[in-house]
C-alpha cells in the first residue's frame, strides 16, 4: 500500500516490529535482576564491611607499639624511635607537636658527651646511662653552684624583678646562636635533651652567664599523637622506670641549676607519678620550673611537701606569636612584677620571641625593672 492512502495520525501495524523490543528489553531486565541477586548473595556470605571500597597495596615496615614500648622500658632510644638507619654513633628521634601535627626528626648522639659542659665534679655520680646530678659530700648543691648571680649595680635591688626562661634550645645550632648572642645574660636558657652537641652548647650559654635548665619531657593528655620525644616520662609508667628514665634525661648534659617540664599536662597531673620524680630532684640539689602551660599541674604542692625549690611561670610570653602580643604579655609581667615583687615569664625560642625580649630587656631597667636569673625567684620562694 502506498504511504499517500495511509490515514492521518494512526501508526504502522504493531506485529511487524514490537515483538523484537519486547524480547531485547525483557531479556535485559532478566540479565540485571540475575546480577543484583549474585551480589546480594555474594555480600551476605563474604560479609565484608569495606566491600566496594578503592583499595591499594603497599609495603609498609613493622611499627612498634605503644604497648611493647611500655614492656621495655630498659631498651635504647634508638629502639623506639629511631625512623631511619641512623649514622654512626647517633640516633635519630621524632618529636610531634599535637597542636599542630608537625613532625621533626632530631639527631642526638648515642653517648652524651660532657666534657665541654663546665660540670662540677663533685656535683656529679656514675649512673648506668652516664653522669647525673648530686648534692656533693660537702653540701654543695648544684642549684647553689651552678646559679648565677643577679647584676651588679641595680639602681633599686628591693624593686620589681622578673625572671623569663627561654626553652626549646639545643636541638637548632641557628636558634641556639641566636639567643646567645641576642639575649641578656640574665635570661635563663632552657635546653632539650635531644641535642647532638649539647654539651658545647651549654657551656657557650654557661660561659655568656646565662643559667641553664634541662627541659624533661613528660606525658601530655594527647600521647603518643603529641610525642615530646623518646624516654617521656609516663603516668602508666612505674616510679622506678620513670626514675631510669629521668636519669638518662640528666645525663645528657651538666651545668645546669634545675629542670622544667617539657609538654606533661597529663604526667604533672598525677600525684602518684610525680611526686617520686620531685622528690629525686629535692635530693639531687636541683630546682623545678613548672612552665605554665598546665592550669591542673600538682608540682606546686608535690614540690612544698618534698622540700625541693619551685616557682611557676605566671605568663607564657608567646602564647599568641606575634610581635603585639608578645609585648602585651612583657607588659603583664611588668604590672605583676610590680605588684608582687619577683615574677617568672616563660617563652620558647621562636625567632620573633627572642627578638622581642631582646628589645624589651633594654628598655626594662629604665622602668625600675630588674631582670633576673630564674633561682633569684626559687631562692626567693622557698625563703617565703
Amino acid at each position: 500500500m502506498d504511504d499517500l492512502d495511509k490515514p492521518l495520525g494512526q501508526n504502522p501495524s504493531p506485529e511487524r516490529r514490537l515483538p523484537l523490543g519486547r524480547f531485547v528489553a525483557r531479556g535485559l531486565a532478566a540479565l540485571l535482576g540475575g546480577a543484583l541477586s549474585i551480589f546480594v548473595i555474594w555480600a551476605a556470605l563474604v560479609r565484608d564491611p569495606l566491600g566496594g571500597e578503592p583499595r591499594a597495596e603497599a609495603p609498609v615496615a613493622p611499627v612498634e607499639t605503644a604497648e611493647a614500648a611500655k614492656a621495655a622500658p630498659q631498651a635504647a632510644p634508638a629502639e623506639r624511635a629511631a625512623a631511619e638507619t641512623p649514622a654512626p654513633g647517633t640516633q635519630t628521634v621524632t618529636i610531634i607537636d599535637g597542636t599542630s601535627g608537625k613532625r621533626q626528626d632530631v639527631v642526638i648522639a648515642a653517648s652524651p658527651d660532657t666534657r665541654q659542659s663546665g660540670g662540677d665534679p663533685r656535683l656529679l655520680e656514675q649512673s648506668r646511662h652516664g653522669p647525673i646530678p648530686r648534692i656533693a659530700a660537702d653540701g654543695a648543691r648544684p642549684s647553689d653552684v651552678y646559679a648565677r648571680k643577679p647584676p651588679a649595680g641595680t639602681p633599686n635591688p628591693d624593686g620589681p624583678q622578673i625572671a623569663i626562661v627561654v626553652g626549646g634550645l639545643g636541638i637548632s645550632a641557628t636558634t641556639t646562636a641566636s639567643a646567645l648572642s641576642k639575649l641578656p645574660a640574665a635570661v635563663t636558657l632552657a635546653f632539650t635533651p635531644y641535642g647532638s652537641d649539647l654539651g658545647t652548647l651549654v657551656s657557650q650559654a654557661r660561659e655568656k652567664g646565662h643559667e641553664v635548665l634541662l627541659q624533661v619531657p613528660m606525658e601530655p593528655h594527647d600521647y603518643p599523637d603529641n610525642d615530646p620525644g623518646p624516654q617521656t616520662l609516663l603516668s602508666s609508667l612505674s616510679a622506678d622506670q620513670n626514675i631510669d628514665r629521668l636519669h638518662w634525661l640528666f645525663s645528657r648534659m651538666q651545668g645546669y641549676v634545675g629542670v622544667t617540664n617539657f609538654m606533661g599536662a597529663r604526667f604533672t597531673a598525677s600525684d602518684h607519678a610525680l611526686a617520686p620524680v620531685m622528690r629525686d630532684l629535692s635530693k639531687r640539689g636541683l630546682i623545678y620550673v613548672d612552665d605554665g602551660s598546665s592550669p591542673r599541674s600538682q608540682a606546686g604542692q608535690i614540690a612544698g611537701a618534698s622540700k625541693l625549690p619551685y616557682v611557676r611561670a605566671e605568663v607564657i610570653i608567646d602564647a599568641v606569636p606575634s610581635a603585639v602580643e608578645i609585648d602585651n604579655a612583657l607588659a603583664r609581667l611588668e604590672a605583676l612584677a610590680r605588684g608582687r615583687g619577683i615574677v617568672v615569664g616563660y617563652s620558647s625560642a621562636l625567632p620573633a620571641s627572642i627578638d622581642r625580649i631582646a628589645k624589651w630587656a633594654k628598655a626594662a631597667q629604665g622602668r625600675g625593672i630588674t631582670l633576673v636569673p630564674v633561682t633569684a625567684a626559687a631562692v626567693r620562694a622557698r625563703s617565703s
